[in-house]
């Protein structure tokens, strides 16, 4: 089911089987003069098929639906050429799900949220994520983390072109949602007391660039950072456009990623 309301901001397609919930999003996101619904999908092949048609900015994606699911639909998506711009996707989810986070992210999200996150949060993650960056739900942060250690997710290969990737827990700059982790290196559920790898982007990074890394890794947003290092904003700014250079990130999720995996955090 396709709908727009004439407006030209942020294109969103809301992908979920329960009607309701659609309906509900679709009202928060069409009252704002910045954004559009421009389509909704009851399941995971109309989803791809919206997003191949309509284009839209960003994809609210449920990860149950009959058929083709939220993961799969969103590994298609964000396979799908960019054109002008790229699709984005925002994983929906709740505790129950959060083993399908990892693989969802791996699959090209930019992050999730909780089905019962608060309006104003979801509609400045829709806007954080439209400007490239990614968010996740603070809430479900710790509780992530936790599986992933207790999975020794560290050790399963590459997750979103970062080298041995082992987590993305971060969040975009711009809104109000903000996760954390805290973890050790992670070696098949259990601590490992081998000499650790490091990659050699790690060597690039000057200290300074290092402990902004680190409280970008604990899930700290800019201004944040800029008040526990005692130093300015575009401070903060320049060193995390300098650090996703020098580590090759796309975004603060990867940044995250390096930092874990690096066993700064």
């Amino acid at each position: 089911m396709n709908e727009s309301n004439g407006n030209d901001g942020i294109r969103v397609v809301i992908a979920d089987d329960q009607e309701l919930v659609r309906a509900g999003f679709a009202m928060v996101i069409g009252s704002q003069p910045d954004m559009a619904v421009v389509g909704q999908a009851s399941d995971g092949a109309q989803a791809v098929a919206s997003a191949e048609s309509l284009r839209p900015d960003v994809v609210l994606m449920d990860v149950r639906m009959p058929g083709v699911d939220g993961i799969e639909a969103t590994r298609r998506i964000t396979a799908l050429a960019s054109g002008v711009r790229p699709i984005r996707v925002i994983i929906l989810t709740t505790f129950d799900l959060d083993e399908y986070v990892m693989a969802a992210i791996d699959a090209g999200a930019s992050g999730f949220l909780l089905k019962d996150t608060e309006p104003e949060t979801l509609l400045n993650s829709i806007r954080t994520v439209f400007q490239g960056n990614a968010i996740i739900a603070p809430s479900a942060t710790k509780r992530l983390i936790e599986k992933m250690m207790q999975d020794g997710y560290a050790q399963h290969g590459s997750l979103g072109g970062v080298p041995n990737a082992g987590a993305a827990v971060g969040i975009g700059e711009g809104n109000d949602v903000n996760g954390g982790i805290g973890a050790g290196h992670v070696a098949t559920g259990r601590v490992s007391n081998q000499p650790c790898y490091t990659d050699p982007e790690l060597d690039l990074l000057t200290d300074r660039e290092r402990e902004v890394l680190v409280e970008v890794a604990h899930g700290l947003s800019n201004q944040e950072i800029a008040d526990r290092l005692f130093i300015s904003l575009p401070t903060v700014k320049t060193h995390v456009a300098h650090i996703l250079a020098k580590i090759n990130a796309r975004d603060r999720v990867q940044a995250v990623v390096f930092a874990y995996d690096n066993h700064l955090v």
